[in-house]
């Protein structure tokens, strides 16, 4: 009778497919797929090497989709961000950790954190932003819109499994369209991809993440144009904004924000040292 696999085996086969399709750190991710198939923490992957794996086929199975470049957190279903285990998938942006360059933006314009802020995040899709700047300000209520129902469903589910769900509201809208009042905080990281350069994004990007979280036009730059009237208008005075964008944008994401008759306050540089995103504020 042969042998089931060990554990180590399964590793080793599989970072062996994930490094020829050229993905980087494949035996760790080897490690982390192993786990999601046996449904154990990683820990019991690297720690007991010896132990057989008696039906390997789900590891393979998962393995093949990862070396076909599909992002790993599809194949487990979730990503941390800011310490927040969210659900993730096609439907949503995988939350990066740039962004959470953002959520330190945001939570440095608020004096008080246990003031019963409202905060308004534009194009919430998984919700990361919105439940990562709530879990810092245990008094505020936030409302995220997004144009898919889909990503609209992910957030609320990521609201429930973070214990956040009765301080949010997820409703569908395109950016701030129709949307009446004044928030004290708002959030937002459009899509800011020249149309052009998507398709030299990596496999994991291009290929499996929604382009309409991708796509920015022609320059990058059309959400901005959309989105910062109605920052302008949703607003409430003395309240701020953080906008997130991509590298090199900076200059044209100023010019669209004081045409607009708002000011930036400051910039704040993501864990690259680029300029990431601005904050944002009446005059």
């Amino acid at each position: 009778m042969t042998q089931p696999m060990t554990i180590g085996e399964c590793v080793a086969a599989g970072a062996r497919q994930l490094s020829a399709a050229g993905i980087v750190d494949a035996r760790r991710e080897a490690r982390l797929i192993l786990a999601h198939a046996l449904g154990v923490e990683p820990v019991a992957v690297s720690g007991y090497p010896e132990r057989p794996v008696p039906d390997p086929e789900a590891f393979e199975r998962l393995i093949a989709r990862r070396a076909r470049r599909e992002p790993l957190s599809h194949l487990t279903g979730q990503r941390e961000f800011w310490s927040l285990t969210l659900e993730t998938g096609p439907a949503t942006l995988d939350p990066r950790p740039d962004s959470e360059s953002l959520v330190e933006a945001a939570l440095g314009v608020v004096p008080d954190r246990t003031a019963p802020l409202s905060v308004l995040d534009l194009g919430t899709g998984t919700g990361c932003l919105l439940l990562a700047v709530l879990s810092e300000l245990p008094r505020a209520a936030g409302l995220g819109i997004d144009v898919s129902p889909a990503a609209l469903a992910v957030a609320r589910r990521n609201a429930e499994r973070v214990g956040m769900a009765s301080r949010t509201r997820f409703e569908p809208g395109d950016w701030g369209r129709r949307l009446d009042g004044q928030f004290d905080l708002i959030l937002c990281n459009p899509p800011y991809i020249p149309t052009g350069e998507i398709a030299e994004l990596q496999p994991e990007v291009a290929d499996f993440e929604p382009r309409i979280a991708l796509d920015g036009g022609a320059d990058g730059l059309d959400a901005y144009r959309v989105v910062v009237p109605d920052i302008m208008r949703l607003l409430a005075a003395g309240g701020a904004a953080v906008l997130e964008f991509g590298a090199g944008q900076g200059a044209a994401v100023t010019q669209i924000v004081t045409a607009e008759g708002l000011v930036i306050d400051r910039m704040t540089r993501d864990l690259a040292g680029h300029e990431r995103c601005a904050t944002i504020r009446k005059r």
